[in-house]
């Protein structure tokens, strides 16, 4: 395999994964409009695509469900509640697997507890991990930074949604590109 392989997203191959942006927990997030913003344009630019997308929601009956600014926006998605702070459950599991992709885009909340333990596991279990740096976020900048650097650190990608938006697209002269790129205008 060819070492920049790892920095190359392909939609054949790529799973767009949303954790728990949820009612209870963005309420105290401060970059929760950013981050709420970004994720539907990667949930849109998937849709579109055909692109899977998984949703995990942590203890919904006290954080609540997924943000209907979100929800709203998903027509096809495979969802699941957890306890387990890391969104990789047997069920997740379970469904990664019978995808059959190795490319694992991720957003969501709180880049230092579930985003980060879920792409731990999801590195474990040997899948690619792209963390959209400006579609996560934490509570304080200090834990944001923290769990970013540590993702890294483990070997995931930290790429940005227009990164993410334009590789997956890869060509410009299209009508897939004419028809998504007011989502990045």
């Amino acid at each position: 395999m060819n070492t920049l392989d790892k920095f190359n997203l392909n939609r054949n191959e790529a799973i767009l994964m949303i954790i728990d942006i949820q009612e209870r927990l963005a309420s105290a997030m401060k970059f929760r409009e950013q981050v709420i913003r970004r994720s539907n344009t990667l949930i849109s630019t998937a849709t579109y695509l055909g692109i899977p997308i998984i949703v995990t929601e942590q203890y919904p009956k006290g954080l609540g469900k997924t943000v209907p600014d979100i929800s709203s926006n998903i027509l096809k998605a495979l969802t699941f509640e957890k306890t387990t702070f890391s969104g990789c459950t047997e069920e997740v599991a379970a469904a990664l697997k019978q995808l059959g992709k190795r490319k694992i885009i991720v957003t969501g909340m709180e880049t230092h507890v579930c985003v980060f333990q879920t792409v731990r596991d999801l590195l474990a279990g040997g899948y690619q991990v792209f963390v959209v740096g400006d579609a996560v976020c934490s509570r304080t900048k200090e834990n944001y930074l923290n769990g970013i650097t540590l993702m890294s650190l483990m070997g995931a990608v930290i790429i940005n949604t227009e990164t993410v938006f334009f590789d997956l697209i890869k060509k410009a002269n299209t009508a897939e590109f004419r028809e998504l790129y007011p989502l990045i205008k």
